[in-house]
């Protein structure tokens, strides 16, 4: 797999069925991908996937959190993000 922002790169070695790999091949084709092509799909696929679990997990562990008291987590944190930024960019500026 691929990591894109620091040009290295780890082999991995997986098994799916013929049927996914004929899907996925026939897929790539029909976009004019190339073989080369089934490993960045399967990077994005398996970012797209952590993502989803992550999140679901999160959405799991604050269900009983009131919409209004999300909310003002959220706005907290974000009033605490943005002075900080305001903070390091006077610090810059300086």
């Amino acid at each position: 797999m691929a990591t894109l922002h620091d040009g290295t790169t780890t082999r991995w070695t997986v098994s799916v069925s013929k049927e996914t790999d004929t899907s996925l091949r026939c897929f790539l084709a029909q976009r004019g991908m190339k073989k080369g092509d089934i490993s960045k799909f399967v990077e994005e696929a398996v970012k797209w996937r952590v993502f989803e679990q992550t999140l679901a997990e999160v959405r799991e562990q604050v269900a009983d959190i009131p919409p209004e008291e999300m909310q003002a987590i959220i706005d907290e944190a974000t009033t605490a993000v943005r002075q900080d930024m305001r903070e390091e960019f006077a610090r810059k500026e300086a």
